[in-house]
């Protein structure tokens, strides 16, 4: 039988119709062809991509060689695909922090990591059985991430509805909050309307107070992308931006349509409806303001809150030293 290990022909027929389909193209791009008017033309006349053929030309024109016109070796596509084992072992570390897909690719973002995408996450975790949350990843994930007094702020604002007031105002009134991370601390203020110059002198009296009266200074604060918040492109002429820059407090985002990650301060205004709002009527927005005073140094100083063990806010900053 005659071996046909080191038959060159199907090479040499290979580089034959290159080196025409070359020379066709050519002329195609100096307007000499007589049968094509189009590259793409010409391409479904051959059978080919006009993808694939100028990656065969280009190599070709780069080296000079017919050599580059036959197909290259390639490694398995799976070794090249496959996710690195390091950053598996931080989607892996994330997931038992309670996070799900979405939040892993955000917390890997904010430690300057390139995440995969939140598909690729998935994989990850169904390749660790790990798809289903468990009650030690709850209990985690309801765990304090923060551990110093005034590491990172939550701010947000939240509309009163006017059915709360027997004579209500003409301006739509807000409630403006600030909720430190750590020990749940927090201030809330009533401001009308929802600009950015009026809400930013409301959160500047907030940081005076939570400092004077708890002794908590800030280092960062989350928001959302609100304007009365975040100007990213322009934030040298947004007030909140230009007082937190001028507090030495970093600014930090939430991601977009995201509340989930803004969710102490979510929670809060949960809170506050249910103890102070829901179900209650005021006078006006005078009565409302005091009773409001009342709620905060309540909520700080007498009410007992459970994602911190039953404590009270005040007395559980008490149990950990300011950064």
């Amino acid at each position: 039988m005659r071996d046909n290990s080191f038959d060159r022909t199907i090479e040499r027929n290979y580089l034959q119709k290159w080196r025409f389909l070359i020379s066709e193209y050519e002329a195609i791009k100096e307007g000499r062809s007589e049968q094509f008017s189009s590259v793409g033309e010409f391409c479904k006349h051959n059978g080919t991509c006009s993808q694939t053929f100028r990656k065969y030309y280009n190599r070709y024109l780069a080296s000079g060689s017919t050599e580059d016109l036959l197909p290259q070796r390639r490694g398995p596509r799976w070794k090249t695909r496959r996710t690195p084992a390091a950053m598996e072992a931080l989607i892996v570390e994330e997931r038992k922090a309670g996070h799900n897909r979405y939040g892993i690719c955000s917390a890997l973002r904010e430690k300057q990591h390139n995440p995969p995408s939140p598909s690729t996450v998935y994989q990850v975790l169904k390749r660790h059985g790990l798809i289903r949350i468990t009650k030690p990843m709850i209990e985690e994930k309801r765990r304090i991430i923060k551990e110093k007094v005034g590491e990172l702020g939550h701010v947000d604002l939240h509309q009163l509805p006017r059915d709360i007031f027997i004579a209500p105002q003409k301006e739509v009134a807000y409630v403006v909050s600030v909720i430190d991370s750590c020990s749940r601390l927090g201030w809330a203020e009533v401001v009308l309307g929802k600009k950015s110059l009026p809400v930013t002198f409301k959160v500047m009296r907030i940081l005076a107070t939570l400092e004077r009266r708890y002794g908590v200074a800030f280092e960062e604060m989350l928001s959302d992308n609100g304007a009365e918040f975040a100007a990213r492109k322009n934030p040298h002429d947004h007030p909140f931006e230009i007082m937190l820059a001028e507090m030495q407090i970093k600014h930090r985002y939430t991601k977009p349509y995201r509340p989930q990650t803004n969710g102490k301060a979510e929670r809060f205004w949960r809170t506050l409806d249910e103890d102070l709002i829901e179900g209650a009527t005021f006078d006006d927005l005078q009565h409302f303001k005091n009773e409001l005073l009342e709620y905060m140094l309540y909520y700080n100083e007498f009410r007992p809150h459970q994602a911190i063990h039953g404590m009270t806010p005040k007395a559980f900053a008490l149990t950990k030293t300011q950064p």
